[in-house]
């Protein structure tokens, strides 16, 4: 063979290879064309962890799209793909695999999930219920066997897709009907009792519960969630009785915070057979805070911020404010005792009254109204250890009418719910009160907790109130205004940017103009003209004196605050000063736009706070988290008496 020819076999042999080395090369020529080269198949890229920790804790209730941990069910059952092709078929393989035995509680997470992702898909309650279903099977699995790790992320996505999937699958329209009846479900029936005993709140009746869950709320400063399970409902009340003798000083639109809660009995006995039988309850969110299931205590989800303001956003109080300062007998008040006698009360409470529980009263200033205490009231009942010690009223009054006479009105009222709601004098906790008044609400208290003896009739009279020629009537109302004596229930009382000693901002002429059109009460027109017509020789009441309005009773230089100013708090009640100042420098020299620090500030009280503020402090954080700590003070001083 010639030289050339083994040239020309070598050359065939290395450029065209041929049998099993050919296909070798071939199929690596391959794999290098589908992988775009040798680089690993798995790969790492750093990112932004917000964007990593939003991709881990997303789900259906935060994205609309299923979580992780639901993605890696389909995954590992090999169901995904069915998914994609038909929710429910992939729902009932797994709904299969859990009632065989064959899945645990990574399936049931993921079924509560996918149902509730089909359901907003569809709008469908049976889908919005089997996620109820699948969460509870989650969250409580019986006797004897291991409940969730309480830091497995999943246990709250379980109780959240728990507590809306119960709200979504009974609600219709924009309310949540709360009733017994059988109710399909993807793999069976749902039969629900309803226990209707926790319809009773007082002595009315729970109804019209609406979601708040999903309510935005704006203008108040903090929200607050209670985090447990239960769909969180705002209900509305009305009276079991019409004429009733028993008031409980709520007012007609108050809403109330509770949660509705669906409990299985063996639920994972009865999901195989598919017929689940529940009891559904309602639970009061001011008297239970949690509930007994598998002998554990669990926390009820509660929203009490947004119930707050949903009853503050269809209140009539806003529209007190300025018809109270101008109008001096429109407010309304409750009746108690005998409707035909005169025991009226201008108060309102949160709740039914609670035995046990001490009272606090906010008492509101000038042109103003029991809604500028919601940020307070929001903070102040959402502290646990305040929130189960104490009660919280709410005094309202016409912020035009003389000061003295509205103080009379505050310890009226006070007097007669007290006889009222204990007339056996068998509540300690009534008797320990906490009344807190703000600007000219200040005012008002501190005439709970005086001894004026002749001090403040000696301003009006050279003469005894015996000897001055009055009628019956007038002589009985001076009587009760300008003799005052601490209130035997009241231990401590809060001054909240109060004029003592009056504020400059009444003393000027918009102010007197304004005044002007108040109108008083036929009561106090009606002592104005005794003082006129009376024994003149004996009154020594100036014309800007304490029976005219109240700007004119704050007036700097009034013959009533100059005697008001200096009685002191009688002991043993305690007091304290919350003073607002917001100009810069020496808080002494300052003022909180309305009242001078110099005003504002007394003597003898247990302790005094100047917060950087205008003249609402009330609503200041640092004023709030005072009255906060004064409270807790208070509990532990009561408490150490009562030993």
């Amino acid at each position: 063979m010639g030289t050339d020819a083994r040239l020309s076999r070598q050359r065939d042999t290395v450029g065209a290879p041929s049998g099993s080395h050919g296909r070798l090369v071939r199929w690596i020529l391959l794999c290098v064309a589908v992988t775009g080269g040798c680089g690993a198949p798995i790969t790492v890229e750093r990112t932004d962890p917000l964007t990593v920790h939003r991709e881990l804790t997303s789900s259906v209730l935060s994205t609309g799209e299923l979580s992780r941990s639901t993605h890696n069910v389909l995954h590992r059952w090999n169901v995904h793909k069915r998914f994609d092709e038909s929710v429910p078929e992939a729902i009932a393989e797994l709904h299969q695999a859990v009632v065989t035995g064959a899945a645990g509680s990574d399936e049931l997470v993921a079924l509560s999930e996918l149902s509730f992702f089909y359901a907003r898909k569809t709008n469908q309650p049976t889908h919005y219920l089997a996620s109820v279903v699948y969460a509870y099977a989650f969250l409580f699995p019986g006797e004897g066997k291991t409940p969730p790790d309480p830091f497995d992320p999943r246990l709250r996505l379980a109780a959240n897709l728990y507590n809306r999937g119960l709200t979504q699958g009974f609600a219709v329209a924009d309310e949540v009907v709360l009733r017994s009846g059988t109710f399909p479900l993807p793999f069976g029936a749902l039969t629900v009792r309803f226990d209707e005993a926790g319809l009773r709140w007082g002595d009315r009746k729970l109804e019209h519960f609406v979601p708040v869950a999903e309510l935005e709320v704006e203008g108040l400063q903090e929200r607050y969630r209670r985090s447990g399970i239960g769909a969180p409902l705002a209900a509305s009340t009305s009276s079991f009785e019409k004429d009733r003798k028993l008031r409980d000083f709520v007012g007609k639109k108050t809403k109330v915070p509770v949660t509705a809660v669906l409990r299985f009995q063996d639920l994972h006995r009865d999901l195989a057979k598919g017929d689940l039988a529940v009891m559904l309850e309602v639970h009061d969110a001011y008297q239970d805070e949690h509930v007994v299931v598998d002998h554990r205590s669990v926390p009820l989800e509660v929203e009490p911020t947004a119930v707050l303001a949903y009853t503050l956003s269809q209140s009539k109080v806003w529209d007190w404010e300025l018809k109270g300062f101008l109008f001096g007998d429109l407010l309304p008040g409750f009746i108690v005792g005998d409707p035909q006698g005169k025991q009226r009360t201008q108060m309102l409470f949160l709740h039914p009254y609670r035995p046990g529980r001490i009272p606090v009263v906010f008492v509101h200033g000038t042109a103003s109204g029991p809604g500028r205490w919601a940020d307070m009231v929001n903070s102040l009942a959402n502290d646990r250890e305040l929130r189960e010690r104490y009660q919280f009223w709410f005094f309202y009054y016409e912020t035009g009418n003389p000061i003295l006479y509205s103080a009379d009105t505050l310890r009226e009222s006070l007097r007669n719910i007290v006889d009222h709601l204990d007339p056996e004098q068998q509540d300690p906790a009534l008797r320990q009160m906490v009344v807190i008044g703000h600007s000219q609400g200040g005012l008002l208290t501190k005439m709970t907790a005086i001894d004026s003896g002749t001090h403040l009739w000696d301003q009006f009279s050279a003469k005894s109130i015996d000897e001055a020629v009055l009628r019956d009537g007038t002589r009985d109302l001076l009587r009760r205004t300008l003799f005052v004596k601490p209130l035997p229930f009241v231990s401590r009382v809060v001054f909240m940017a109060t004029p003592h000693r009056g504020s400059y901002m009444a003393g000027n002429r918009v102010a007197h103009w304004l005044a002007g059109f108040v109108k008083l009460p036929k009561e106090i027109l009606g002592v104005g003209a005794d003082l006129v017509t009376g024994d003149v020789s004996a009154i020594t009441l100036s014309p800007a004196g304490g029976f005219l309005s109240s700007v004119h009773g704050m007036t700097p230089g009034n013959s009533f605050i100059q005697a008001l100013s200096p009685l002191p708090i009688a002991p043993p009640i305690a007091a304290h000063s919350v003073i607002a100042v917001e100009t810069e420098g020496v808080p002494q020299e300052g003022n909180d736009g309305v009242v001078e620090y110099a005003s504002a500030h007394i003597d003898g009280v247990a302790s005094e706070l100047v917060v950087r503020s205008g003249h609402s402090v009330q609503s200041h954080p640092l004023a709030i988290a005072e009255v906060g700590r004064i409270l807790k003070l208070h509990m532990a001083t009561t408490a150490t008496a009562s030993r």
